[in-house]
């Protein structure tokens, strides 16, 4: 990708970790921020934003192991790899060799979990953590109905075994991405097309399709297992969760109590916008990342 285009000025790099390789784009001066995207996406989602908070910050938006043009290590009968532990420990790798202990984080989607799973690891790395339309993955699980499965069928469908949701998403990527992508209700009229095509180029990998199921498979089984042996832990950095007034987790949980009940600082809203809240409705959620962020 040419990020000259979504991200003018930002400088590309390619951070080796003790696991893999990791894509990234940084631009700005000031105090680090990390920025983590979701599913089926890249770090392209925070085109819309990222420029305004490197005007503050130094900005860093990368690409998670197994997505976009980071890489795509190897997994295992327990799906380790792509556990949320093994991301996080890239992100902090990455943010080391970009000479950054310490930094903000937000995270969307698989980036929240992320965010999450980095707090409790990582928690003297973070200052503050912003996550962005979730609810923690067991508290999704335990309330989940059938409408919530309906809603977030693709849940279900990444998890099964080896190689058929591969097989059947690999048969047509494009429109499956596309699908995924307008199926929140809002379409793909909020997606800028430079962007569209950065998310079609990525996951018409192979690989991308395959690790991207692997990050699913561990959400339902390692990364649980983690979360029960940190069951007594809870995120003791300021944490802001933000969720669309039209989607799906606004339908079905309760995001403010759900992660009272994982952290000790929470506060948050809904926007007026569906799931994909930095690329629907950019404003709304900038003002509230910049109010929360602020020293």
């Amino acid at each position: 990708m040419n990020d000259d285009s979504l991200f003018p000025g930002f400088r590309t790099h390619r951070i080796d970790t003790s696991g893999t390789h990791i894509h990234c784009v940084v631009g700005g001066s000031g105090p680090p921020l990390l920025l983590l995207h979701g599913y089926p996406q890249t770090h392209a989602i925070w085109h819309r934003i990222a420029p305004a908070l490197a005007r503050t910050y130094t900005v860093i938006c990368a690409d998670l192991r197994g997505y976009g043009d980071s890489g795509k290590p190897e997994s295992d009968e327990f799906h380790a790899p792509y556990a949320k532990r093994a991301m996080a420990l890239d992100m902090v790798e990455m943010m080391r060799e970009l000479g950054h202990v310490r930094f903000r984080l937000v995270g969307h989607d698989r980036g929240g979990r992320v965010a999450h799973r980095l707090c409790l690891d990582h928690s003297d790395c973070v200052e503050k953590v912003v996550v962005l339309d979730i609810s923690p993955t067991k508290a999704m699980y335990d309330a989940t109905n059938q409408g919530f499965a309906t809603a977030y069928y693709h849940w279900f469908f990444l998890i099964q075994p080896y190689d058929l949701p591969e097989r059947l998403i690999g048969g047509d990527p494009v429109y499956y991405l596309r699908r995924k992508l307008g199926g929140f209700g809002t379409g793909l009229r909020h997606f800028d097309p430079r962007a569209l095509v950065e998310y079609e180029r990525c996951f018409s990998d192979p690989a991308t399709i395959h690790a991207s199921c692997e990050d699913y498979r561990a959400a339902a089984s390692i990364d649980l297992l983690h979360d029960a042996q940190t069951a007594a832990s809870k995120v003791g950095r300021p944490l802001l969760v933000l969720w669309g007034e039209y989607g799906v987790v606004h339908r079905f949980f309760k995001p403010l109590d759900d992660w009272r009940r994982v952290a000790s600082d929470v506060r948050g809203r809904s926007i007026s916008c569906g799931h994909y809240l930095a690329e629907e409705a950019p404003a709304e959620t900038l003002h509230e990342l910049t109010t929360f962020l602020a020293d």
